[in-house]
């Protein structure tokens, strides 16, 4: 029976809205804020309101609570004049946020019990959720689980980015093929954000430079002729688990400065009207256009510039509120660089500091420094981002000319000083690469221009140091560290598998979604029959429910008592996907050979996206699906061997797999993983790791004991 939406009336009229009050967490209340939100918000009776709408009422319903505590957090930090750590990052892999938020604010058991009572399941309405099309890959989650813990650590925290309109790609397979479709995740909303039209920052491109001098005589040209870009932020905010802390992801959408010429208009030109608009609104249009052609070139490094300086604009803006004077810049001011993509950002200040605040060369400099640190995530040297000095002249010309004196000084005053008269270092460590055209090597940028380097894991921070960048490293000893990636066990235990969760509490306690070290009170509990009884339940629903999502996606009936396996990553050569399927090659004839062999009957999950321009990549999903079709289509075989390809994986379709999995695929070649924290999230959820000696592998076969861990292959060195 329909639920009746309990409004009450004044004079048995209009239905009166109850008044808003975040600080009441009765299921009353948030059913009423449900009810209020679907009525005033989208104006819908709950009887004839869609899964989208109801899941829209109920995170505005959230959203209420959390912004009560975000105006706090936010007020607090600005009174205190905190020291605020800002991240810069291309990527965020949100996932979906009403079940993390939920989770993280203590509302869930009410949201439960509030939608029973209008006759609908949480999970259900969870469901309607679009994961934010924020992100790709490891960089994208590591950036969205970095803002989690900061908030759940009470630590004052922003993270940048770019409000894309369309996500990587809505992945479809057809014939074995991928194809790629628009990842539309705004089509129905985003009740998480809120726009900010009042902080709008408007950034300058292309153009070109003109010679000038100030009146004392000193240099100061002037970028001209150039085209202006308007960026609007959207706020996140983001929920730390158990505490008041909100922080919040601040994403920039791109805005032409001049949206509509009305003249033109009247004049019967409608589409030279609205030119403008358009090529400005495609900055942040798709995460990541193909870079195969100049324009798309071209179009990344526009992407990459736009967010860093609206994201450096929003910074000052903030500090110059209750600073005068910029010496206590890099003492307020914490940036961190994901990967090399926002690496321009040091150029960007250089170029306030020195031709905006006409501050000296050493200052500048020297503040710049101290502000900057950079994560580095790969050791493939085809991956570390280069630009044509060609391109970057044409976007950015004023950046290119204090690049070329940043190198400048830094190879006749550091590299002349460690290496005297060796020009062979000063070309290995130059950001220059000779070639026609030059090419500038961010990589080189982000390690001189920042205070710190860190690598993403114990055997990367090695590499890193001994084989990627050994000049630098001898020349800054001290500026490079480690910094293992993790997870947040908030999503990737609590929220993903709360079965497990429960049972871990029952047994431990509650504390360990907020120390993992806890964890280790389940030695204890090893060899427990009724806990390892209660475990495997745990782990036969969740297998179960994959089971059901594979019937309705693929239409296959799936052996729940199966073992099974999985690799869900990004697709790429050194993640060896085609190794795996190898492996799946060799059983199946084994199994057709001797069908007496004796095997536990064994599904194969792969999930995967490969680049729009990664064309080997494709065709190993192709081969994945035809393998795929082979097998499952083989009565020989029955249910003893099945390969499933999960299409167009990411965060939801994970939080799905890595709960059921018995075996973690973790197969890359050694020396070429920088981390990954898929084996991190297996391996919590009490998958066994099968892998090689390589990124993090290395530190959870210390974790757990070699006996607990599949390990093979070659080693680095003996690659080598």
């Amino acid at each position: 029976m329909q639920a009746k939406e309990t409004l009450s009336r004044e004079g048995g009229g209009t239905p009166v809205v109850p008044p808003i009050n975040p600080g009441d967490n009765s299921v009353e209340a948030f059913k009423a804020a449900v009810l209020r939100h679907l009525r005033l918000t989208l104006a819908r009776h709950l009887r004839n309101a869609t899964k989208h709408e109801l899941w829209t009422a109920t995170s505005l319903a959230v959203r209420d609570h959390v912004l009560d505590r975000y105006i706090s957090t936010q007020k607090t930090h600005s009174e205190q004049d905190v020291r605020r750590v800002y991240y810069l990052s291309l990527e965020y892999l949100m996932g979906r946020l009403l079940n993390s938020n939920l989770h993280n604010s203590g509302l869930r058991e009410t949201a439960v019990a509030a939608l029973a009572q209008l006759d609908h399941e949480l999970d259900d309405v969870c469901e309607a959720e679009h994961d934010m099309g924020l992100g790709n890959g490891g960089l994208g989650r590591l950036a969205a689980c970095f803002l989690d813990s900061l908030a759940t650590l009470d630590l004052p925290a922003i993270g940048y980015g770019i409000h894309y309109q369309f996500g990587l790609f809505q992945q479809a397979i057809e014939n074995g093929h991928q194809m790629e479709k628009p990842d539309d995740w705004l089509k129905y909303g985003n009740p998480w954000e809120i726009v900010r039209p009042h902080y709008a920052q408007t950034v300058r491109l292309y153009g070109r430079m003109e010679s000038a001098f100030d009146t004392f005589g000193n240099y100061a040209p002037r970028w001209v002729d150039t085209k202006n870009i308007e960026g609007v932020p959207y706020d996140v905010p983001i929920v730390g688990y158990g505490t008041r802390t909100v922080n919040f992801l601040r994403l920039w959408e791109s805005k032409a400065s001049q949206e509509f010429d009305l003249d033109i208009f009247h004049e019967g030109g409608y589409v030279e009207a609205v030119r403008e608009k358009a090529v400005g609104e495609t900055i942040s249009k798709v995460l990541y256009p193909n870079d195969q052609t100049e324009s798309g070139k071209e179009l990344r490094l526009v992407q990459q510039y736009f967010f860093v300086a609206c994201s450096l604009k929003d910074i000052i803006r903030r500090y110059r509120k209750r600073h005068d004077s910029w010496d206590e810049f890099p003492d307020k001011v914490a940036i961190q660089l994901n990967d090399t993509h926002p690496s321009v950002a040091i150029l960007e200040l250089m170029r306030v500091l020195v031709d905006e605040e006409r501050f000296e060369w050493e200052f500048s400099w020297d503040v710049t420094r101290r502000t900057f640190a950079y994560t580095n995530h790969t050791l493939l040297p085809e991956a570390l981002e280069t630009w044509s000095e060609t391109l970057f002249r044409k976007v950015l010309p004023r950046h290119l000319e204090i690049l070329l004196e940043i190198n400048r000084r830094f190879l006749l005053e550091e590299v002349e000083r460690k290496w005297p008269g060796d020009e062979a270092k000063k070309h290995d460590l130059s950001m220059v690469v000779e070639g026609e055209p030059r090419h500038l090597r961010m990589a080189h940028l982000a390690v001189v221009g920042g205070h710190s380097v860190n690598g993403v894991a114990a055997l990367h921070t090695k590499l890193l140091k001994s084989r990627l960048f050994p000049d630098f490293s001898a020349l800054y000893p001290d500026k490079f560290n480690n910094k293992t990636n993790g997870v947040t066990p908030r999503r990737w235990l609590l929220g993903c598998n709360p079965e497990l969760a429960d049972l871990v509490t029952r047994t431990i306690g509650d504390g360990w979604p907020k120390n993992l070290e806890l964890l280790r009170e389940l030695d204890a509990y090893a060899e427990d029959s009724s806990f390892q009884e209660e475990f495997m339940q745990v782990k036969r629903a969740n297998k179960e429910r994959l089971c059901s999502y594979v019937s309705a996606v693929h239409g296959m009936t799936l052996d729940p008592t199966a073992l099974f396996d999985s690799q869900i990553k990004r697709l790429h050569e050194y993640k060896r996907q085609h190794l795996n399927l190898l492996h799946i090659l060799t059983l199946y004839r084994r199994l057709l050979q001797d069908p007496s062999f004796e095997s536990h009957p064994r599904v194969f999950f792969f999930g995967a996206k490969a680049a729009p321009g990664y064309e080997l990549a494709k065709t190993i999903i192709r081969a994945i699906n035809l393998v795929a079709k082979r097998i499952n289509d083989d009565v020989r075989i029955g249910n003893r061997l099945k390969v499933v390809f999960l299409p167009n994986y990411g965060v939801s379709v994970a939080e799905m797999v890595i709960p059921a999995t018995d075996l973690s695929e973790q197969i890359s070649t050694a020396g070429k993983e920088a981390s990954g924290t898929g084996n991190m999230k297996f391996a919590l959820n009490g998958a066994v790791t099968i892998g090689t000696l390589d990124g993090a592998n290395v530190e959870i076969r210390e974790e757990v004991g070699e006996e607990n861990i599949f390990i093979f292959g070659k080693t680095v060195e003996e690659i080598d």
